[in-house]
């Protein structure tokens, strides 16, 4: 799903935003650290604003990931440890969350990327509701019209769905030499 959206005066491009918005425990989230960079700031900053108003953050505003959920994400985006790799495990903003953050980071920069990723939030929203939308307008054509049609329809179907992503092996590939 690419994002058209952009605004005059943008300082983060919606593109970099949709990279960073994933898909976790049926909702749709943002990590700590993907924040702090879009934000410009250091993780361990943002995390600091997050504790010292944690009243702000309600469990459906912001969790934290399990080992199991973080070791999955890790496997669909292909990150690699950085130096040793992260030694906790990092919190997920859901919307709300990500509005939240904006008001205890407190700065013009955080105010302005914010606006950015609620528009990319609000912009994803509306393509998902017209996929609903076409796919409920597929189902009422395929009942009127009888089964030469069938394979029409399936093949629209197969457009309509979400590209799978594909992870490549790292690293090098051996092979043997047969003789």
């Amino acid at each position: 799903m690419k994002l058209t959206i952009t605004h005059k005066g943008s300082i983060v491009p919606a593109e970099r935003i949709e990279r960073f918005i994933y898909l976790i425990r049926n909702q749709k989230i943002m990590l700590d650290a993907d924040l702090a960079a879009l934000y410009g700031v250091k993780t361990k900053v943002l995390l600091q604003a997050m504790k010292r108003n944690r009243d702000r953050f309600p469990v459906d505003f912001m969790f934290q990931l399990t080992k199991t959920e973080f070791a999955s994400l890790r496997s669909q985006i292909v990150t690699s440890n950085r130096r040793g790799g992260r030694r906790y495990l990092p919190y997920a903003f859901t919307e709300q969350g990500v509005a939240m953050l904006s008001s205890v980071l407190n700065s013009q920069r955080a105010i302005s990327v914010n606006i950015e990723i609620m528009r990319a939030f609000m912009h994803m929203r509306k393509m998902l509701s017209s996929y609903a939308e076409l796919a409920g307008k597929l189902d009422k054509l395929e009942k009127k019209y009888d089964a030469r049609f069938r394979v029409v329809f399936q093949a629209i179907r197969e457009l309509m769905k979400a590209p799978e992503t594909k992870t490549r092996p790292i690293g090098f590939r051996v092979e043997k030499k047969e003789g």
